[in-house]
C-alpha cells in the first residue's frame, strides 16, 4: 500500500487522541505524518500498527514495543487491564487479590504500572513483586497468596523488540478457552486510555515473597550429593540471581556465572535471538564450561521459566540437550523418588512419546495434552512432573503450576550430582533409558513468516495434499481440528506433527523417530539408523514447507 486511505487516517488520528502516553503518541504523529506526505514506507508502517489489536490469546499478548493498537504500549496495557478487571468482576472475583510482575524489557516497568494502577482504581487488592522477577516467582506468588489474577509483563525468549502480557487465573495457571474470548470482548468494549480510571497505590511486596518461593525450590533435590560445578546463563534476562540464590540453598554453591550475560539487559546484546533453542544462544555459555572444567551447563530464558541443559561428552566437547532429552531424564528421576502412591506425569502432542514407556515402567499415569502448559498442569490429579519439548519443564506443580526454570535448574544438578558421585553420567542415563524403551530421536524445523496468513494457507495444502510417504515411510495423517490446528502424520517408528506456533511468527513441525534396542551391544547402530532416518524424515518435511 503507498496511498492513505481516509479510514486508516481518522482511525489512527482517534488512537492518538485516546494515547495516554505522550511519547507513544508523538511516536505515531511522525508516523502518520510521513504516511500523509506519501511516504510508501510510511503508510505501510503505519497500516501495520493499526491493523490490531494485539489478539489476546491463551498466551496473553506478545507483540513488538511501539505505538498503535497493533503493538506493545501503555494505552494498549491500560485497555487489555481493563477488560482483564471487567471479566474478574464478571465472575464474581471483584475486589480480591490481583498479583502484578514484570521482567526488564524495554516498557516493562511502566506497563507493569499501568497494570496495578487501572486494577487498584477497579478496587482490587493489587499485590506487585518487588522488582524485575522471574515470571515462576509471580506464578509462585499468584498461588501462594491465593490470587484470583496473575500478571506477569514479559515477552519470555521473544526478540528485543518485543514485549508481551502473560495472565494467570485463580488457579494460578496460565488462562484457557473460553477466559481468552470473554476477555478480549470485554478489552473490545473498555473504552479509551484516557476514559480507564487508574490510582496509584498498590502493595509492593517485599523480598519475603522471594525467600518463600526459594525456600521451596530448596526442598525439590531428590538425593544429598552435592559436589558438582555449574556454568549457568540467564541470556541478559532475569534469571541469574534468583537461580544463583536457588542453587546456593539447595547446596550447590561451585556456580559460575556468563558475565556478560547475568546483568538485565532488554537489548540482549551477545545474542540474536534470546532463546537457548537457537543456534549460537548457548555458545558464550558452553566456552565457560569448558574453561571452568564444569560438569553441567544450565541456559535459563529470559524470564527464567525455561531451562535448557548442557553436558560434556566423554571426549571433553560439549552439547546442550534436547528438550526431550532433559524432559525423559527429569520424569524417570521424579518418578524414582516420589513419594506419591498415585502418580501422573505429563507431556504434549509435540514432545517424545517416551515418557509415556517410562511412566509405565513405574506403574505411573501418563497423559499427553494440547501444546502449553495451561494443559499440561490441569492434566489431572496426582501430577508431579511435566514437560514439553521447546525447554519447559514443571518439577513443582506443588507451588508453582507452569514451567519453572529455576526449579528444574535446581533438580537437574541434584540428578548430575547422584549420578556423578555413583560414577555415572546424564549421558549414561540416556543410554539406559534408550536400552529400556527405545531409541527416540526427535527433531524440529520451524519455518518463520512475517505474512501470518502464510501459515494457514500452508496447513491447508498439507490438508488437501497430505504426504503418502516420509523418509522411505508409508505415512497417514490426522487432523487435529477442531480440537486444535495441528496435523499428525505417523508410519512405521516415524512420526510428525506440524501446528502454527501460538507464541511466534512461525509455522513448526516436530519430528520423532523410534528404534528398538535388542541388546547394549546394538545401541550404537540403532541410534546411527534412527539419526539416518531423521535426516531423511527432516529433509521431507523441510520440503513440505517450502
Amino acid at each position: 500500500m503507498t496511498r492513505l486511505e481516509p479510514d486508516l487516517r481518522d482511525r489512527t488520528i482517534r488512537w492518538i487522541a485516546d494515547d495516554v502516553d505522550p511519547a507513544a503518541r508523538q511516536e505515531l504523529q511522525v508516523v502518520l505524518a510521513a504516511a500523509m506526505n506519501g511516504a510508501p514506507d510510511a503508510v505501510t508502517d503505519l497500516t501495520d500498527r493499526m491493523a490490531g489489536p494485539l489478539e489476546f490469546g491463551t498466551a496473553g499478548l506478545r507483540g513488538p514495543v511501539r505505538a498503535g493498537p497493533n503493538g506493545m504500549n501503555t494505552a494498549v496495557v491500560v485497555r487489555t487491564t481493563a477488560g482483564v478487571a471487567a471479566w474478574l468482576s464478571a465472575h464474581g472475583k471483584g475486589g480480591q487479590i490481583v498479583v502484578v510482575g514484570r521482567d526488564a524489557r524495554h516498557g516493562s516497568e511502566e506497563f507493569a504500572t499501568a497494570a496495578a494502577e487501572v486494577l487498584h482504581a477497579a478496587g482490587f487488592d493489587v499485590r506487585m513483586l518487588p522488582r524485575p522477577l522471574p515470571t515462576p516467582v509471580l506464578a509462585f506468588a499468584t498461588k501462594y497468596l491465593g490470587a484470583v489474577a496473575g500478571i506477569q509483563i514479559t515477552a519470555s525468549h521473544n526478540p528485543p523488540a518485543d514485549n508481551g502480557y502473560k495472565l494467570y487465573d485463580d488457579l494460578a495457571i496460565q488462562i484457557v478457552p473460553p477466559s481468552d474470548s470473554e476477555i478480549e470482548s470485554a478489552i473490545a468494549v473498555a473504552p479509551g486510555a484516557f476514559g480507564v480510571p487508574r490510582q496509584p497505590g498498590a502493595t509492593v511486596l517485599g523480598e519475603e515473597i522471594v525467600d518463600e518461593y526459594l525456600y521451596r525450590v530448596s526442598q525439590v533435590p531428590r538425593s544429598a550429593a552435592r559436589g558438582l560445578r555449574v556454568a549457568a546463563t540467564a541470556l541478559h534476562g532475569v534469571g541469574a540471581e534468583v537461580l544463583r540464590a536457588a542453587l546456593s540453598r539447595a547446596g550447590f554453591t561451585d556456580v559460575h556465572l556468563v558475565a556478560e550475560q547475568s546483568t538485565p539487559d532488554p537489548d540482549f546484546p551477545t545474542v540474536s535471538f534470546p532463546n537457548p533453542e537457537e543456534p549460537g544462544a548457548t555458545d558464550l555459555l558452553l566456552a565457560l564450561a569448558a574453561e571452568v572444567d564444569a560438569d553441567l551447563a544450565i541456559a535459563l530464558d529470559p524470564d527464567a521459566d525455561r531451562c535448557a541443559v548442557g553436558v560434556p561428552d566423554p571426549s571433553g566437547t560439549w552439547r546442550m540437550l534436547r528438550g526431550d532429552e532433559t524432559g525423559v531424564l527429569l520424569g524417570d528421576y521424579v518418578l524414582s523418588m516420589t513419594s506419591n502412591p498415585d502418580p501422573l506425569v505429563a507431556t504434549t502432542i509435540v514432545s517424545a512419546s517416551m515418557l509415556g514407556d517410562i511412566a509405565r515402567a513405574h506403574g505411573a499415569r501418563y497423559a499427553e495434552t494440547l501444546t502449553g502448559f495451561k494443559w499440561l498442569t490441569r492434566s489431572g490429579e496426582g501430577l508431579v512432573f511435566a514437560y514439553e519439548e521447546a525447554l519447559g519443564l514443571c518439577v513443582n506443580p506443588d507451588f508453582v503450576r507452569d514451567k519453572d526454570g529455576i526449579a528444574a535448574a535446581t533438580l537437574a544438578c541434584d540428578l548430575a550430582a547422584k549420578l556423578e558421585a555413583e560414577g555415572r553420567s546424564l549421558l549414561g542415563e540416556l543410554d539406559r533409558l534408550a536400552l529400556a524403551h527405545g531409541v527416540y530421536v526427535t527433531d524440529q524445523v520451524s519455518l518463520r513468516v512475517t505474512d501470518l496468513s502464510v501459515r494457514g494457507r500452508l496447513m491447508s495444502r498439507l490438508r488437501r495434499n497430505p504426504p503418502p510417504e516420509l523418509a522411505g515411510v508409508d505415512v497417514a495423517m490426522e487432523d487435529l481440528m477442531p480440537e486444535t490446528d495441528a496435523l499428525r502424520i505417523a508410519g512405521e517408528g516415524v512420526r510428525v506433527v506440524i501446528r502454527p506456533s501460538g507464541t511466534e511468527p512461525k509455522l513448526k513441525a516436530y519430528l520423532q523417530v523410534v528404534r528398538t534396542v535388542p541388546d547394549a551391544g546394538s545401541l550404537a547402530g540403532c541410534r546411527a539408523e534412527a539419526e539416518a532416518t531423521m535426516a531423511a524424515l527432516r529433509s521431507g518435511v523441510e520440503a513440505l514447507l517450502a
